[in-house]
């Protein structure tokens, strides 16, 4: 990537790795990525971990999924010179965010989530009855967080969560200034107020 990205805002956008893309992926997602790399600060990533949400009883299809997905990705235009194309595993900051967040997000929230409560009633199939679903929204806000993302090109359905991570990124921050606080006072043995 040139230097003169660093003057344009960020893009993070991801695909989850549950399958072939179709083309739905393509007019839904990829064709308007492979605009915006030219625009943007652009990172794309194959979000395998979400994959998991849904589909954890079967994953042995999830890395080659992954490595197909990209693949596609490429034959659809993303360049690797103007964007930055990775999976989401192979960062482990996500999970150590995502499992920080985790601690500190209210069920409540979770619960509320309006495509949580589609999906349960919708796809029956599979056992939605998991943190890993239910905390579908925390693994997102972690990918938004650690990119500091100034755009987050999302369906309606991950408009609701998306404003949910400034959320995160809010309670985060009251979080570990309180910690910080306490510390400190306690170094310095003052009482807390």
């Amino acid at each position: 990537m040139t230097p003169s990205t660093n003057l344009r805002k960020r893009v993070l956008s991801g695909m989850r790795s549950t399958g072939k893309l179709h083309l739905g992926n393509y007019v839904g997602a990829l064709d308007n990525w492979v605009r915006m790399q030219d625009e943007y600060e652009c990172f794309f990533c194959v979000v395998d971990w979400h994959a998991l949400t849904t589909d954890y009883a079967d994953t042995s299809q999830v890395k080659r999924n992954s490595l197909e997905v990209a693949l596609d990705w490429l034959a659809a235009g993303l360049d690797p010179e103007k964007a930055v194309i990775f999976i989401q595993s192979h960062v482990p900051a996500h999970a150590e965010l995502h499992l920080l967040l985790s601690m500190i997000t209210p069920l409540g929230w979770l619960e509320r989530v309006p495509t949580y409560k589609e999906q349960r009633e919708n796809i029956k199939d599979k056992d939605l009855g998991t943190y890993g679903f239910l905390g579908y929204p925390v693994l997102q806000a972690a990918d938004i967080l650690m990119y500091k993302a100034d755009v987050v090109p999302v369906g309606e359905e991950s408009a609701e969560m998306f404003s949910r991570s400034r959320n995160h990124c809010s309670r985060a921050r009251r979080s570990c200034r309180a910690r910080m606080a306490a510390r400190c006072r306690s170094r310095m043995g003052m009482r807390s107020c």
